[in-house]
């Protein structure tokens, strides 16, 4: 008799089961958004980077094409000078005038048969234009 006796009694300590709850799924969503973006911003930046990177630029090939002519062959080097310095000659007002200089210096080896070498003044202004071009 003592066990149907200890059923019966009342038990008032337990309480029904609560709902919990759950953030974990929000919590991953919210992890998913900030990595996706992350990866995102990368990917962009290296697109931008080689996308540069191949880009090709007007001013270093003139740049490198003015550093490298001859000016032994006077002619061609006066035409030139007056075609790849024009790349340069608005970079700034100093640019403008050495340009300017440079080209009233150049007209004289232009527009005939036979030159002559270049004279040491026309050589200097040459120097100084092509030795303050930054690219």
């Amino acid at each position: 008799m003592q066990s149907t006796m200890q059923n019966e009694i009342p038990l008032h300590d337990i309480k029904p089961l609560l709902e919990v709850q759950d953030y974990s799924f929000y919590y991953f969503l919210a992890l998913l958004a900030v990595v996706s973006a992350i990866v995102l911003g990368v990917l962009y930046l290296l697109y931008r980077y080689f996308r540069t990177k191949k880009r090709f630029n007007i001013r270093k090939e003139h740049h490198k094409i003015l550093q490298n002519i001859n000016l032994k062959e006077t002619k061609k080097a006066a035409y030139a000078l007056t075609e790849y310095g024009a790349t340069f000659k608005d970079d700034s007002p100093r640019h403008l005038k050495t340009y300017n200089d440079m080209v009233e210096k150049l007209e004289r080896y232009k527009y005939k048969k036979s030159v002559d070498d270049f004279d040491h003044e026309t050589l200097r202004v040459i120097e100084l234009y092509r030795g303050m071009i930054d690219v």
